[in-house]
């Protein structure tokens, strides 16, 4: 099992489009992120390799190919942004290898921008012309309702990205999977935040992995910066939190070396949790 970083940026991605900053024209590989975006890896009790992704980036493509994703069972949303979401068309590449279609979990809200964007996916047979297009189930989901697939629990946790509800996911087995527990689980993966409703703080405990949105050090609207996002981590207490979501105001060996203990650490594109 393992839990894949496929991208770490922000919206703009790192480098930004003509910036000559010292993150964009860093050469350091930490320092150049897609946009943020997550994949679980696993073997389920049949021996059969499955593999979930978190959010569907606008650098879908190029992640599946840079880490060699040959498949796709499920993907899971945290909320309706372009960086976030303009990637599900890619999926359709994944229909065709599996010959099987490809579920997708959002709440309401997120459910309905998925529909009205793709709408050539979901009403296929409005399409002029016969295309190729994703095949997707599409599931309605709810904060704290489990969602059990393939012998792994994602749990959906309730997350504030400025005034706007969104989702985190808290990743473990499932009861009586019998699937093993590597030391990165329990995980809960939280990007794009700037709060975290009280009401959400049990389903962060005992974690042996947080991942947390950490923006840039100057104040966010919508977004955590690096001050709040190590507050947050402590409150939380995980084993290990790695941040994410990062903009090219962070540079990571710089920042990195700042973390208050070895608990805290920057993430970066391509970085593998397990094996």
């Amino acid at each position: 099992m393992r839990f894949l970083f496929l991208g770490t940026g922000t919206s703009a991605g790192v480098p930004a489009i003509a910036c000559d900053c010292p993150t964009c024209t860093s050469d350091d590989p930490r320092d150049t992120r897609l946009r943020t975006g997550a994949a679980v890896c696993w073997t389920d009790a049949s021996g059969c390799d499955r593999t979930v992704l978190i959010d569907a980036t606008p650098d879908l493509r190029q992640q599946a190919l840079t880490h060699n994703l040959r498949r796709c069972d499920a993907v899971l949303f945290t909320h309706n942004h372009v960086d976030h979401v303009f990637g599900l068309d890619e999926v359709r590449r994944f229909n065709i290898v599996m010959q099987a279609p490809i579920d997708v979990y959002a709440e309401p809200h997120t459910m309905e921008a998925l529909r009205r964007v793709y709408q050539h996916v979901f009403e296929a047979h409005a399409n002029v012309n016969k295309s190729f297009v994703a095949t997707l189930i599409p599931h309605e989901i709810a904060p704290g309702q489990p969602i059990d697939l393939f012998g792994l629990r994602f749990t959906p946790i309730r997350l504030l990205h400025g005034r706007l509800p969104i989702l985190g996911y808290r990743i473990e087995p499932a009861p009586g999977s019998g699937l093993p527990a590597p030391d990165f689980l329990p995980l809960a993966y939280c990007t794009d935040v700037s709060s975290i409703p009280p009401e959400s703080y049990p389903t962060l405990g005992g974690l042996g992995t947080l991942v947390l949105d950490c923006l840039r050090h100057r104040h966010h609207p919508t977004h955590l910066t690096v001050d709040q996002a190590i507050n947050v981590a402590g409150e939380i207490g995980a084993a290990r939190t790695w941040f994410v979501h990062m903009a090219h105001q962070i540079k990571h060996a710089e920042v990195d070396a700042k973390m208050p203990d070895e608990t805290m650490r920057l993430a970066w594109d391509g970085l593998t949790l397990g094996g």
